[in-house]
């Protein structure tokens, strides 16, 4: 661990010091154990770009002995497989309880770790993963099969819904254990046995759950975390013939590779990708108050969220009007360390890698006529050692620039006017992608045809944002397939059987 944290830093929890003092290795078979290879890799605070702990690198060697723990556990453990439906639910119940005993120790890891302010990880990531295991932990009771009416009247139909075996949970940077859980809870309430591989940018909230699930009465084998690069730890499992299924949250890029990796034993897949979601305000909508939404549609977690309203179309008559509402909310966002004592809005983007990235869509913009209204620029003073962007609004941009159509996963909005709704369905449609939308208006009529004529898994109307345990999350198009949270991830979870019986 580092020596010294900023001065400015809220002070670590000694529990947290502790975690971070010596290099922390994967979780495998109920206990965290060496690489095979020896090697580490370093997790950083993308604050200040300083080394946080050394990581324990994960490859092939050190999948296999993950796959081989999950599936003695599930294939051969005498408890996991035969235990009662109900006793599964009191162990993912308890982890629900744990994680909210060790809420703070847990979010200062993820602020550490992510860059996000410490009070929206431990007002909003934190309790709402805690939620998705509360919620998943009624479904091992519920999950059930039917009986089938069938000819001749000699024979008897009926099926079993059963858990898929061993998965391999690849979860993303920007949402560290949030979007971990929203795999993994669904995974065990079906009695899958899993193998977590956290993003390398921010392992750790991942990996200090791993040893949560040991107290809550999970045996040794039904949960594990592989640390380690996706070319390497990630690609092993993908192309494992021990893992029965992947499922999988990032970049589509990725998402083509994993699918091409899956094809040596046909494992299933579903995968959870990116947007470029288009947020619409009509002029007949409350102004004020989509200037605001929409301004943390795109803002909201520094822009780093396959949901971001990253294409803003607002309706010509009032354009400029919505314009100025955003522009004057944007500049009183307030951005800093997530661990910072003075309490900041947004912190800063996950690496300097990525920070590249995201100021390079700006400057290709600006060359090609595109108008910054606020922002445009890496922050300096007392931030230039961090990854940090300046929230960014641009106007004059065309839907054809590849800031209007790639996924630029950072602070910035394009601001584009619309002047018909049969123009603006096509526009907004004109893209890859189709994960998630959004309108702002009061005519009701309006609101549900557009909702029926997107192209997308999920519209917000008069809202931005809202996700919930029980409701269905996913995307068209290159956004993925399957969808997660809700009773439709149970059915990404399971098999169907189907069993005929001779009565006669």
């Amino acid at each position: 661990m580092v020596d010294k944290f900023p001065e400015t830093y809220v002070s670590l929890l000694p529990e947290v010091a502790d975690f971070l003092a010596k290099p922390i290795m994967p979780y495998i078979n109920g206990e965290y154990v060496a690489t095979l290879s020896g090697q580490t890799f370093d997790t950083l605070d993308p604050s200040t770009g300083r080394y946080l702990a050394s990581i324990g690198r994960c490859m092939l060697d050190d999948a296999n002995a993950a796959v081989q723990a999950a599936r003695r556990a599930f294939d051969e453990g005498d408890w996991w497989q035969k235990m009662s439906a109900a006793d599964r639910s009191k162990c993912i119940w308890r982890l629900a309880e744990l994680i909210e005993v060790h809420a703070d120790i847990i979010a200062q890891l993820d602020s550490l770790d992510n860059g996000k302010p410490l009070h929206t990880a431990r007002t909003v990531d934190v309790p709402l993963s805690a939620d998705h295991l509360y919620y998943y932990a009624g479904w091992p009771t519920k999950i059930e099969g039917s009986t089938i009416p069938v000819s001749p009247q000699n024979m008897f139909n009926y099926t079993l819904r059963e858990p898929v075996g061993v998965v391999g949970l690849i979860s993303p940077w920007n949402y560290p254990l949030l979007m971990a859980t929203w795999k993994f809870a669904p995974a065990l309430a079906a009695g899958n046995c899993i193998i977590v591989k956290p993003a390398e940018q921010t392992p750790l909230s991942a990996l200090y759950i791993a040893k949560l699930t040991a107290e809550a009465g999970f045996p040794p084998g039904v949960f594990n975390v592989l640390p380690g690069y996706g070319e390497e730890a990630g690609a092993a499992l993908v192309t494992h013939d021990g893992v029965d299924k992947i499922g999988f949250t990032g970049s589509t890029e990725v998402a083509q590779k994993i699918v091409q990796g899956s094809v040596g034993n046909l494992k299933r897949v579903s995968l959870e990708l990116g947007g470029k979601a288009p947020n619409i305000v009509f002029a007949d909508a409350d102004l004020e108050a989509a200037a605001i939404g929409s301004t943390w549609a795109i803002f909201g977690n520094n822009g780093q969220s396959c949901t971001a309203g990253s294409r803003l179309y607002i309706e010509r008559s009032v354009f400029e009007q919505v314009l100025d509402g955003l522009e004057q909310a944007t500049k009183r966002i307030k951005v800093g360390p997530g661990m910072s004592q003075e309490k900041y809005n947004l912190g800063p983007v996950i690496s300097d890698e990525h920070l590249k990235r995201v100021m390079g869509y700006v400057d290709e913009g600006l060359a090609q006529g595109a108008q910054v209204i606020t922002g445009g620029q890496r922050m300096s003073g007392d931030l230039k050692e961090g990854y940090f962007v300046e929230p960014t609004i641009l106007i004059n941009v065309a839907d054809q620039q590849r800031i209007a159509r790639e996924e630029i996963f950072g602070p910035v909005v394009c601001a584009m006017p619309f002047d018909h709704v049969n123009e603006i369905i096509q526009r907004a449609n004109d893209t890859d992608f189709g994960l998630a939308a959004g309108l702002w208006t009061k005519d009701l009529s309006k609101a549900h045809k557009l909702a029926k004529a997107l192209r997308a898994g999920t519209i917000w109307i008069n809202t931005w944002g809202n996700t919930e345990a029980s409701s269905p999350f996913g995307g068209y198009k290159q956004s993925g397939y399957g969808r997660e949270m809700g009773k439709e991830a149970i059915d990404l979870y399971t098999e169907v059987k189907s069993v005929w019986i001779k009565t006669d």
